[in-house]
């Protein structure tokens, strides 16, 4: 290659970019001491723009399009440089194409807990996380406050500033709103928009844009999110009563199908107490009148005594109940019959304090 053909090989006649990374923001042409030919072509393709930087300062900027470069195009330029009546040799520049496109699913979340006053479960620790999207609004201003005199600057260089400005403010938002736990997943899009409204003078500064803020998940502590699953399984399980009495029943039903010798006799005999009571308690005592639910318990020194009935045990029944089964003749002074203290049923003829109530009713009649 000849002196001249080097020459002319270094002056520019075509100046643009094309982009193949996908995460490149600022990109600055290169060529051998930044000469450009007077009146070559500047392609400026959509989603780009052009800026002509000269010694530091920033000159003429453009947008997508095709032009030659000439003084009456390059204004600023010209007058920095002194083209007082246009020129006709190579001039040198530095020129920046800046990617105007929407960078898209940039992450951001919180590195540390954010301490909050809940009005429902007091002090909390809540963590977040989403996606935001940037723009670079004002091509100039960017380079001059970002890029400075970086050759390829891509979005991996500011998304950590822009990550700190969001979670800062998104902060202040969720300190600010007051919104209990519970109804965060209702207020994302507000909380989002209101995030976005805050950081957008601070970006702006930079010649940026954020053009989309998302707040995709904020979550409780593990140990708080477990407490609140207890919860709502108790909600479901509704009436404790009723539960405790379905989940005896279940376990009788096991032991009765799994006979397991003396101890699990016992086993099944003390829940086979622990279900008649709960089941009596429900029932109102086997067709007898049972106190509301909620009422006072029974009467201090009002002894409450198990009966044996067609084979069943039933009960416990107090002194008024006992008395109309005496009448009734279900209770009479052979029947079997338990209290808390004895040792084994006895007849209730043998028990001292049922007496008065075998005192009351009528012996049976003797036998013709």
């Amino acid at each position: 290659m000849g002196l001249w053909d080097f020459v002319k090989s270094e002056l520019i006649d075509i100046v643009e970019w094309l982009d193949s990374t996908g995460g490149t923001m600022v990109y600055r042409f290169e060529r051998h001491d930044n000469e450009i030919k007077n009146g070559a072509q500047l392609i400026v393709r959509p989603g780009q723009t052009a800026v002509f930087v000269d010694q530091g300062q920033i000159a003429d900027v453009f947008a997508p399009g095709r032009y030659e470069l000439k003084t009456e195009n390059l204004p600023l330029l010209s007058t920095l440089q002194g083209w007082k009546y246009g020129f006709n040799s190579p001039f040198k520049a530095e020129v920046y194409f800046v990617n105007t496109k929407v960078f898209t699913d940039l992450k951001w979340g919180t590195k540390n807990p954010i301490m909050l006053r809940d009005p429902e479960f007091g002090p909390v620790r809540l963590r977040a996380f989403g996606t935001y999207a940037i723009r670079v609004s004002e091509p100039g201003k960017f380079i001059a406050q970002i890029v400075g005199t970086s050759g390829v600057f891509t979005v991996d260089g500011i998304s950590d500033q822009i990550r700190n400005f969001i979670v800062s403010r998104f902060t202040e938002a969720l300190g600010e709103g007051k919104i209990p736990a519970l109804d965060l997943a209702a207020n994302y899009s507000e909380l989002g928009q209101a995030v976005r409204t805050v950081i957008a003078p601070e970006v702006a500064d930079y010649g940026l844009e954020v053009t989309t803020f998302l707040v995709e998940n904020i979550s409780l502590p593990e140990e708080v999110e477990k407490a609140l699953d207890k919860r709502t399984s108790m909600g479901v399980i509704g009436n404790l009563g009723a539960y405790t009495q379905f989940q005896a029943a279940n376990a009788i039903e096991a032991a009765a199908k799994n006979p397991g010798g003396g101890a699990g006799e016992g086993m099944g005999l003390g829940m086979g107490f622990a279900m008649a009571q709960q089941m009596a308690n429900a029932m109102g005592g086997a067709g007898a009148p049972s106190a509301p639910a909620g009422g006072p318990p029974p009467l201090p020194g009002a002894a409450q005594f198990y009966i044996a009935m067609d084979g069943k045990q039933a009960g416990p029944f107090g002194p008024d109940v006992l008395r109309g089964h005496a009448s009734a003749g279900q209770l009479t002074r052979e029947t079997l019959v338990w209290k808390q203290g004895m040792d084994t049923w006895k007849p209730a003829g043998e028990v001292a304090d049922l007496q008065p109530i075998f005192g009351a009713a009528p012996p049976p009649l003797p036998p013709v």
